[in-house]
């Protein structure tokens, strides 16, 4: 399957600038000095630390593993963060390829791209202060787990709201799921509330509510998908 690499351009282009920033020039100074024996001090920004990670900068795999354990350790800074997710880039499409960017689940790749990238940026945050000799690898594993969960409740969100013209028999009106949208109902997602009850309890079709919402039925079943998976799953 192919995929649009434009999030990637976006973010490279980013890189360049948030790389050689002053707060990157201080993030990078810090890194030196705690971990000396990295030797980094002749860097200038982590622009230049994050390029010593690539296979030809002569640094050899244990030494580029180090730095990248360093990275994790220190990445509460937000551009150290940064630095390790511009690293990992190569490694998140290498995840989103094993999992065919969602093929069968997700209709634009982009979509699975630009998640994976969400879910590693949480992981970071997740595990920033922990020390591990295989950051790289330990992180883009948990990043697989965590992407085919997220694609698996896509999956499942799809089911509930398919076939845009079928009239389903409405649900029992005691169940969880009613519990929770009552719970929603008068927020901010009241509108998708309405919808998503009216599907589900009232057995009304994707199309019909659709005409009555004023949308497309696929932009509303993409909608209801999301808050299924955000909201109700």
């Amino acid at each position: 399957m192919t995929t649009k690499f434009d999030l990637l351009g976006n973010l490279r282009l980013d890189w360049r600038r948030a790389g050689r920033s002053p707060s990157a020039q201080e993030a990078c100074g810090r890194v030196a000095v705690r971990h000396p024996e990295l030797q980094l001090n002749a860097l200038g920004d982590l622009y230049d630390v994050v390029a010593l990670l690539e296979s030809r900068s002569g640094r050899s795999v244990l030494e580029r593993a180090q730095i990248v354990r360093a990275l994790l350790e220190e990445a509460v800074d937000p551009d150290v963060h940064r630095a390790l997710l511009q690293t990992l880039l190569p490694g998140v499409v290498s995840v989103c390829r094993q999992l065919r960017f969602g093929e069968g689940v997700i209709d634009e790749p982009s979509e699975t791209l630009s998640m994976a990238v969400s879910l590693l940026s949480e992981l970071l945050v997740d595990w920033a202060g922990q020390s591990r000799q295989y950051a790289a690898p330990d992180l883009l594993s948990a990043l697989r787990g965590r992407l085919r969960r997220w694609l698996l409740k896509e999956k499942t969100a799809r089911r509930c709201v398919s076939h845009f013209d079928q009239r389903d028999e409405p649900a029992e009106e005691t169940s969880p799921l009613l519990t929770r949208l009552e719970s929603l109902r008068g927020g901010e997602h009241d509108r998708l509330v309405r919808l998503t009850y009216a599907r589900v309890f009232e057995g009304r079709s994707l199309r019909e509510l659709a005409a009555r919402d004023h949308s497309a039925p696929t932009t509303l079943q993409s909608e209801l998908q999301h808050f299924a998976v955000r909201f109700l799953l």
